[in-house]
């Protein structure tokens, strides 16, 4: 099974390149089937990072709870409406199957067929002297049944409504018997008996079956060519070969229409009501018609769980949509433990108070003596180069600051170069609209019950701040309005002078013991303050501790 490596909501550098280097770690030690995704499009700067990589971006998952098209079983066995009972039989006992599928000519999935519905065609029409000597088949079909061949054969592709006679008595008493039936539809069964082949062909049946590997004579085969006879030759007995031919019958009549199909796309947990109201044994799973697998109603009792590892975060709040649904096996991360993560089994969980995801992921590649490619090097020092501010910020270590330096070993470009062209690329500022600003980069958190979100972005002076800063404000207070949210901060750092502009949506019970400059109403002036898990969020928690939760 897939293992799908995760960088949080509303992924930063930081994330997606630690989603995409920690892929690739795995790949090379544990997980060769670990896939790097991400919760949305990369920003600005981040594409920058992967073009300068060569990397391609992770795949886009916005929601990872289960659809049928990941559990269905995709080696489908099927039957066509071209096929006889003989052929889907064996077929089905052969992969001990009640139940399978039915496609047309296109590939087109038409309906159902069961175990029971094929045993209609053998027994169908019971006592009935007419009915149930009926037979829809053709000749082909009879003869690849019977393991047969073809003496002179008519027509022998067309699909024909028949009547089985066997000539098993007297050869008068037979002849009457034939003259129920209109000749053209009959198919007589005889062993080496001349005095009931000869009437048969003097009468133009639609087919002579000799049984027992014998041949007609040469004189009724050339009476056979003349009359227009089909004669096939069976290896089998006459009551063998009989019930072969009742075993060649096509399957089209029995095949259920009325029946529930299921689209690939839909959610495991919405499938499962539809299936168990159901008295099907099995669910074709289509998409656009086309059938792409089947599922049995045991296959959704205990259904197969995405696997997921989390990086850069470690909260369920902030992981993709059905990461609660999800096996989250390993946990990958640099930020306070927090939220109500939980597994199903032991896991590596891996927290280091470091400045970036990427530290920690280039740190188990150095440990297990892995020298990575020259792009995936450059990934892990972009998510080191942006989480840090190029080492200026207070969450940076040594540790950053070490593996850096080796990272650059394995890089093309100079990293103080890169660094400066990398913070000048991409200012959301000047590229995205008001709504995108506050949710490029946005975190959610919950303190005493108290849910909020802190956006961040990095700008290299703060002049397009002013410009659009009651735009930014009223996209504040729409974003905790739609999240459901006690308030929205967006902190907009310069990296130029190392200090930040905090700008509120509102401001909670307790907020005026900030102890930092007001400038306007609901915008703070943060001096030295550029990062948000390791300054604002603990400063935010504290206030918050100091009021009680509103009402």
């Amino acid at each position: 099974m897939t293992v799908h490596v995760f960088g949080h909501r509303n992924p930063d550098t930081d994330a997606i390149c630690s989603a995409l280097a920690y892929a690739d770690f795995l790949r090379q030690t544990t997980r060769p089937d670990a896939v790097a995704a991400c919760c949305g499009p990369p920003n600005e700067r981040t594409e920058f990072a992967l073009r300068q990589a060569k990397l391609t971006a992770p795949k886009i998952i916005m929601d990872v709870r289960p659809e049928l098209e990941d559990i269905c079983n995709r080696d489908v066995v099927v039957a066509r409406t071209s096929d006889v009972f003989y052929e889907v039989y064996e077929r089905m006992d052969e992969h001990e199957l009640r139940s399978i599928p039915v496609l047309d000519d296109n590939d087109q999935l038409i309906g159902l067929v069961t175990l029971l519905d094929l045993l209609e065609l053998v027994f169908q029409g019971g006592v009935d002297p007419y009915r149930s000597r009926e037979v829809r088949t053709n000749l082909d079909k009879v003869v690849s049944v019977l393991g047969g061949s073809y003496q002179h054969a008519v027509d022998s592709g067309l699909n024909e409504d028949m009547i089985l006679t066997v000539g098993a008595m007297s050869a008068g008493g037979f002849c009457e018997r034939m003259k129920q039936f209109p000749a053209d539809r009959l198919l007589v069964v005889s062993g080496d008996r001349p005095t009931i082949q000869l009437p048969a062909l003097e009468m133009g049946v639609r087919g002579l079956v000799v049984t027992g590997g014998y041949e007609l004579s040469s004189g009724l085969m050339e009476l056979a060519r003349g009359r227009g006879v089909t004669v096939i030759n069976s290896p089998f007995d006459t009551a063998t070969t009989t019930m072969r031919i009742k075993a060649a019958q096509l399957i089209e009549e029995v095949v259920n229409r009325d029946f529930l199909a299921l689209s690939a796309k839909l959610p495991v947990a919405a499938a499962k009501q539809q299936i168990y109201r159901s008295a099907q044994t099995v669910f074709p799973v289509v998409d656009n018609q086309k059938l792409i697998g089947v599922l049995s109603k045991s296959d959704m009792v205990h259904p197969p769980r995405p696997q997921l590892v989390l990086v850069d975060h470690n909260e369920i709040g902030q992981a993709v949509e059905g990461a609660e649904e999800s096996d989250i096996v390993e946990v990958l991360d640099h930020h306070r433990l927090g939220g109500s993560l939980k597994s199903t089994g032991p896991i590596r969980f891996i927290m280091d108070p470091v400045g970036s995801t990427c530290t920690l992921v280039a740190r188990m590649y150095r440990q297990e003596g892995l020298e990575p490619e020259s792009g995936i090097a450059l990934c892990m020092a972009s998510g080191i180069i942006s989480d840090t501010l190029y080492l200026r910020s207070p969450t940076t270590t040594d540790v950053d600051r070490e593996l850096l330096t080796w990272l650059q070993g394995f890089c093309s470009v100079d990293l103080a170069e890169y660094a400066n062209e990398f913070f000048e690329i991409g200012s959301a500022l000047r590229s995205c609209t008001p709504d995108k600003v506050v949710r490029e980069d946005c975190k959610q958190f919950e303190e005493n019950g108290r849910r909020f979100s802190i956006s961040q972005i990095e700008e290299i002076g703060l002049d397009l701040f002013w410009e659009r800063q009651t735009e930014l404000s009223q996209a504040l207070v729409r974003l905790s309005e739609q999240e459901n949210l006690e308030f929205s901060a967006l902190l907009v750092t310069d990296i130029s002078s190392n200090g930040s502009l905090l700008l509120m949506s509102s401001e909670p019970e307790g907020w005026e013991e900030i102890n930092y400059p007001q400038l306007e109403d609901r915008l703070y002036k943060l001096e030295n303050v550029v990062s948000r898990k390791k300054q604002l969020l603990p400063l935010i928690s504290s206030l918050l501790e100091q009021s009680p939760a509103p009402t």
